[in-house]
């Protein structure tokens, strides 16, 4: 064992173990997951009937049911109206409790796959295995319970791991807070949480999250007629609902720079600059590269550390959706009557969500221009910023990194959002977070050419089990 060990589980044989638990049963299973549309329902409003997100339950129960970990018990809770949540239960030598979480509910199809890939077909190229929600977050079941199965087997002692899967994060997870309401004794309070639904900035090393940005998503609609109107009769008598769009989304956003008012910034604090540093200096270049821009396009800013910050701690506007507006091949010359517009109002970890949700409707909605009808309806989701690290979770991180990727660990913030981190964080305050995943360089989550980089999958299951074995230890230290 190197000097930089902590954890007693033998890495060699810890590696060897889950490489062939991948191989022989967890991508055989991902394959199946793979192909069930179990799309959230934001995107599937008839999915109880449609029953894709109840198959990729199943998936799960079944193979957790077949694995030889002890104490194991499987149970998935159903409440009216709600997705499923599936708590796979494993005791443990101790009195806390580890909370591992992913989801299984998956994005959207998207269009511009790559030939011969698609988003419900599994397909393997090499050290990727190419479809829909493998990635994001399918994987995260699977890891778990085989990073349990691994401390087993050495014969390691573990405090109580609770493996919980929920099935509307891809909706923001409206349904979970029921859930941690409903099942608050079973769950009981976790002092070590393990979230597998984060990213990474290469796949050479363990990546932690230490923030995440929050989210207001809306519609902001702009009407200026009851019907639409013959352009050469109409305009410039009557003003554009496009160009009153244009015009409210500037109170928000300069078009020239992307900066977002000051209603919607914070201070980023020092750690987090610092943070940022080391991880361009790690990264240089490989932080834009990682993006399939035109020929010919340029960045945000050009300072990687600029790059890294502008992308988990400055606010951004991105216009996810339109309706009101024909296709090209279709748009008569018509003065249309109202325009509608998604928004993705991505804010800083820090900032409070529900009160920069209520600036952000008064910004859009008054004293409207030329008196339109604009109306905003949003919902927002809060950021999380990490409670400060224990020192034996720190030298555990950099230990299983060291152990299986021969290299110490990396901590960044994350830009998109986990809405579980936040509810967890404000329900135990006194819990230690490790935030991890597999969304690196060209994984391309929600979009098309998903993939699971499989090598890395299998090294960040070893490490989590590192962490399990870690944990036990410093608890009977404390």
């Amino acid at each position: 064992m190197s000097p930089t060990s902590t954890s007693p589980l033998p890495p060699e044989e810890t590696l060897t173990f889950v490489h062939k638990t991948w191989q022989d049963d967890v991508l055989p299973a991902l394959t199946r997951y793979i192909e069930i549309p179990a799309k959230s329902p934001a995107f599937d409003a008839a999915w109880a009937q449609h029953g894709h997100i109840d198959r990729a339950v199943a998936l799960i129960e079944d193979w957790g049911r077949r694995r030889p970990i002890e104490g194991l018990t499987v149970e998935t809770f159903r409440l009216p109206g709600r997705t499923p949540v599936i708590l796979l239960d494993v005791p443990g030598s101790a009195r806390e409790t580890i909370l591992l979480y992913g989801h299984c509910d998956k994005q959207p199809e998207m269009i511009g796959w790559a030939d011969g890939l698609g988003p419900w077909t599994a397909v393997r190229r090499g050290e990727r295995l190419y479809g829909r929600g493998a990635q994001d977050d399918g994987y995260a079941a699977f890891c778990a319970l085989t990073a349990i199965e691994a401390v087993q087997r050495a014969g390691a002692p573990h405090a109580r791991c609770l493996v919980l899967i929920e099935a509307s994060e891809e909706s923001g997870s409206p349904d979970l807070p029921a859930y941690m309401d409903s099942l608050a004794a079973r769950i009981g309070e976790p002092d070590f949480v393990i979230c597998l639904d984060s990213g990474c900035g290469n796949y050479e090393q363990l990546w932690g999250t230490t923030s995440l940005r929050g989210i207001i998503n809306g519609e902001l609609t702009v009407e200026v007629l009851t019907e639409g109107m013959h352009s050469g009769a109409a305009s410039g008598i009557v003003p554009s609902s496009f160009r009153i769009a244009r015009q409210l989304l500037s109170r928000i956003e300069d078009e020239r720079t992307g900066v977002i008012a000051r209603d919607f910034r914070v201070e980023i604090p020092p750690a987090r600059v610092a943070e940022a540093r080391a991880v361009a200096a790690v990264l240089g270049r490989e932080i834009a590269g990682r993006f399939p821009i035109v020929e010919g396009m340029r960045y945000a800013h050009e300072d990687p550390v600029a790059l890294l910050l502008a992308g988990t701690w400055e606010p951004a506007l991105s216009i996810i959706g339109a309706s009101g507006l024909p296709a090209p091949a279709d748009a008569g010359n018509v003065l249309r009557p109202q325009t509608s517009l998604k928004l993705s109002l991505r804010i800083p970890p820090t900032l409070d969500a529900a009160r920069a949700n209520r600036r952000l409707r008064e910004i859009l909605e008054s004293d409207p221009p030329y008196g339109a009808r604009v109306r905003f309806d949003s919902a927002p989701s809060p950021g999380w910023d990490a409670p400060a690290t224990r020192p034996w979770l720190l030298d555990a991180v950099h230990a299983a990194s060291r152990r299986h990727f021969s290299q110490p660990a990396m901590f960044t913030g994350l830009g998109g959002s986990i809405p579980f981190m936040a509810m967890l964080g404000e329900r135990f305050p006194q819990a230690q977070f490790f935030i991890t995943g597999t969304g690196g360089p060209g994984s391309n989550a929600h979009g098309p050419n998903e993939f699971l980089h499989v090598p890395f999958a299998e090294r960040l299951t070893a490490c989590v089990a590192d962490l399990i074995a870690d944990h036990y230890r410093a608890v009977q230290k404390s």
